[in-house]
């Protein structure tokens, strides 16, 4: 065979050998973008208008499948084992709760009229549901999943929390405009602590020692001192452009390491960055329409929000602050919560 055609053949022959190492290289980073998406997290969005539930993917930020719940389903979260999770029927008159593996509807749990949001204490044992009708908090224990105390609080209740410690409940009520801390072992109320207009959600920071309450009429945050049982500082909120009455706080999250904290401020359609140190906004993002509540993702670089006019989630980087996409799910979501898959 002359050399120039060996030369020839070794050229293609190589040329071949490099494709096949490219494309198995390609079959690889593909098989493993595929198991990473595999073992994603979920997230759980409730629908309000449409009585559904979207799960989204959190590798791929898709909706993977949607399936149906209670009338008017507002606050969603898991257990503590991620067994089960549970649902706010507002217009059901009930917490419905799910297999967390099957999404299947294991029962209903007696939780009063008109529950909005509620909190699972971190033990597992307990539910506390606000009860918007009748002003009342609703303490279901899961185990026998019977209602063990109905505790009188402000008219219209509305956000609910439990301190990390589980010795403190907090329920928010929107025409008292108050906090309600109720002590877990007694069931009763101990401090009634008067905040801005209408609040609308509490959270706890990590180790307790602070409630961070947002206000929505009013437009500010309230942390209070939990030590004290008085507000220490409040947080306000300015957008150039838009005026006070747009700007309507309710979700609130914060990072594990209670270094920052978002807001959701509604209508202004926009989530408030928050540097928990100085209290002070340190940046804006526009998400969709009328934004809700608020998710982190378990490893926290990705902060997820439900939108109810838009009809979507935004999935924003924690790391850039910057919306990376939009996601269409059912008509009026309002409450969200992670599904870990490890």
């Amino acid at each position: 065979m002359p050399r120039s055609t060996r030369s020839a053949r070794h050229a293609v022959c190589a040329g071949i050998c490099a494709c096949l190492a490219c494309l198995a290289c390609l079959a690889c980073l593909a098989c493993l973008a595929g198991g990473a998406a595999a073992n994603a997290d979920e997230l759980y969005v409730s629908n309000e208008k449409d009585n559904s539930i979207s799960v989204i993917d959190t590798g791929t930020l898709e909706v993977v499948r949607t399936f149906a719940v209670g009338m008017r389903p507002r606050g969603i979260a898991f257990s503590p084992d991620q067994k089960f999770f549970y649902v706010c029927a507002s217009d059901s008159d009930a917490v419905q709760v799910y297999d967390a593996a099957s999404d299947k509807r294991l029962d209903d749990l007696p939780s009063g009229e008109d529950p909005e949001q509620f909190a699972v204490t971190h033990d597992g044992k307990h539910l506390y549901i606000a009860n918007e009708d009748n002003a009342v908090t609703t303490v279901v224990d899961l185990q026998t999943r019977l209602v063990i105390r109905q505790i009188d609080v402000g008219i219209e209740p509305e956000g609910v929390a439990v301190s990390p410690d589980n010795r403190i409940a907090v329920t928010t009520s929107e025409t008292t405009n108050m906090a309600h801390l109720i002590d877990t072992a007694t069931f009763e109320v101990t401090d009634n602590i008067l905040v801005d207009q209408r609040p609308r959600h509490a959270e706890f920071t990590s180790d307790g020692s602070k409630l961070w309450v947002s206000a929505e009429i009013g437009g500010t945050v309230s942390i209070i001192d939990m030590a004290q049982r008085r507000i220490e500082d409040k947080v306000s909120f300015e957008i150039p452009g838009l005026t006070e009455d747009v700007i309507q706080p309710v979700g609130i999250k914060l990072t594990k390491d209670d270094k920052t904290a978002f807001v959701a401020l509604g209508p202004a359609n926009r989530v408030a960055v928050i540097d928990v140190a100085t209290k002070k906004v340190t940046k804006y993002i526009l998400v969709g329409q009328r934004v809700w509540h608020l998710a982190l993702s378990a490893d926290e670089k990705m902060l997820f929000t439900t939108n109810g006019v838009s009809n979507d989630v935004t999935a924003i980087d924690t790391t850039t602050l910057r919306a990376v996409k939009s996601i269409t799910v059912g008509r009026y979501p309002w409450g969200l919560a992670l599904k870990r898959t490890k």
